[in-house]
Order: structure tokens, then C-alpha cells, then sequence
């Protein structure tokens, strides 16, 4: 069996995007932690809506696998470089997004953490940083359909 590089753009779209949401969930979620520690030597409640933005990320690794699908089920009417291309730029535009979208909701739960205000802000700017997968994924799979029609 030859080498093909169509298999890497395969396993690096959903790799790369999985890889940005652990990081950016990660980061978001040390954020809330650290919140939820001030709530409870300040004697507050904490705040259970920072789960929430702790999870913003997690939704470029559904991007991601829905793209690496459509790249599977087209692999015999596209070439391998086009895959492989698809597979490296999409995922990382796709992971690059959820690892910033985590640094941001980092930002939301410590500010959310501390004034208790401000929720729907925060959600409302996390989607800005959303809609980068989201049209990066979109664009690709239009990309992929006018390829193999």
C-alpha cells in the first residue's frame, strides 16, 4: 500500500480541531476553578453558568468531525493533495478558534467570577469567535461539494 498524504488532511482536520477545543477548554476551565476558589474564601455562591463557557470550544470538535466525514465519504472524487490541503488549513482555522474562543471564555469566567454580571456579553462575543469555524467548515464543504459535482 502507497503513502497517502490525503490520509493525513484526514486525521489532521478532526485532530487539529480536537486539539484546539481540549486546549481551549482547558484554559477556559482553569479559569473557572480559580473563580469558583474567590466565591468560596469570599463566602459567595459560585456561579454554575461558568460551566457554560467553559464549553464554548467544545463545538469545533463536532466541526471538525462533520468535516473529516465529508472529506471521507468524497476521498475517491477528490486527490490526495486536495484532501490533505482541506484537511490542514480547515483544521487548523478550525482548532485555532477554539483555542482562542477558550482563552476568551477564560477571560468571561474570571470577569463573570468576579462581578456575577454580564453573561449574555459574554456569550454574544464567544459566538463572534465561533462563527471563524463555523464559516471555515462551511466554506470547505462547499469547496468539497463543487469539487466532486
Amino acid at each position: 500500500m502507497a503513502f497517502d498524504f490525503g490520509l493525513i488532511g484526514i486525521i489532521a482536520v478532526f485532530g487539529l480541531s480536537a486539539t484546539g477545543s481540549a486546549l481551549g477548554t482547558g484554559a477556559a476551565a482553569m479559569a473557572a476553578a480559580g473563580a469558583w476558589k474567590r466565591a468560596f474564601l469570599q463566602n459567595r455562591p459560585a456561579s454554575f453558568l461558568l460551566v457554560a463557557l467553559t464549553g464554548f470550544p467544545l463545538s469545533q470538535t463536532f466541526y471538525g468531525l462533520i468535516l473529516m466525514n465529508t472529506m471521507v465519504s468524497s476521498l475517491a472524487q477528490l486527490g490526495s493533495e486536495m484532501i490533505f490541503a482541506i484537511g490542514v488549513f480547515g483544521g487548523l482555522a478550525i482548532g485555532i478558534s477554539a483555542y482562542l474562543q477558550g482563552k476568551a471564555a477564560a477571560s468571561a469566567c474570571d470577569a463573570l467570577g468576579e462581578t456575577g454580571k454580564g453573561f449574555a456579553q459574554y456569550v454574544l462575543v464567544l459566538g463572534i469567535i465561533e462563527s471563524v469555524a463555523l464559516l471555515a467548515m462551511v466554506f470547505l464543504l462547499n469547496v468539497i461539494s463543487a469539487l466532486v459535482a
